[in-house]
């Protein structure tokens, strides 16, 4: 993910700034596409709404990528984006994500590796549904760190991102800063054990 960032920097003459204030709604799940967004400053949280009305994050968007970029040419958003904190958002509308490709062919190709990537993140997180909470808490909690370079995520909001309980993911947390696994400074958490936490995500016998 990290070769993505800031990749569509070049091109933000032809967005419109927005100053965003913490925890509001960006796009909504389901409504007609409006164009794409960029996030210069601050952090979006991705969620995912369930047919039995669950909500589960699914992406935590760090400054220097594209979101919601499946709302094109007015299809709908197939997720929620709203901010953690006070953010700095581009939007481009669908005349201006033309004028960019036709002047600049290569956006195309940044826009379309963008797109895969968050289909892919989508696929990913359906893999794992199934899988045992502390497999996936293994799991999210490498990816959160390989994109964001930190897991800076409070119980209640990972517990959403797995879909289970504050006190299952308290419990699981505890359980791998006694084993020294990870450590916890505020709202991050610190992997200290990489191989033992990746060892986790492959296999929960690991643990």
């Amino acid at each position: 993910m990290q070769y993505l960032r800031y990749q569509w920097e070049p091109f933000l003459s032809y967005g419109q700034l927005f100053e965003v204030e913490k925890n509001k709604i960006v796009y909504r799940q389901g409504e007609a596409g409006r164009g794409i967004y960029y996030l210069k400053s601050g952090e979006i949280k991705v969620t995912l709404l369930s047919d039995k009305g669950d909500e589960r994050i699914i992406n935590m968007v760090p400054p220097g990528m594209l979101f919601g970029e499946h709302g094109v040419h007015g299809e709908p958003y197939l997720t929620s984006g709203a901010t953690t904190c006070a953010s700095r958002i581009y939007f481009f509308s669908d005349e201006a994500v033309a004028a960019i490709t036709k002047e600049h062919p290569h956006a195309a190709g940044i826009y379309t590796d963008s797109l895969i990537y968050k289909f892919r993140t989508l696929a990913e997180i359906i893999a794992h549904l199934d899988s045992p909470v502390e497999q996936q808490m293994a799991f999210y909690l490498l990816k959160l760190v390989q994109e964001n370079g930190n897991a800076s995520m409070n119980q209640t909001a990972f517990s959403k991102y797995i879909g289970t309980s504050r006190i299952t993911v308290n419990k699981i947390i505890q359980k791998w800063k006694q084993k020294g696994y990870i450590e916890l400074h505020k709202r991050e958490i610190v992997i200290k054990d990489f191989d033992k936490i990746r060892a986790i995500a492959q296999n929960p016998n690991d643990a």
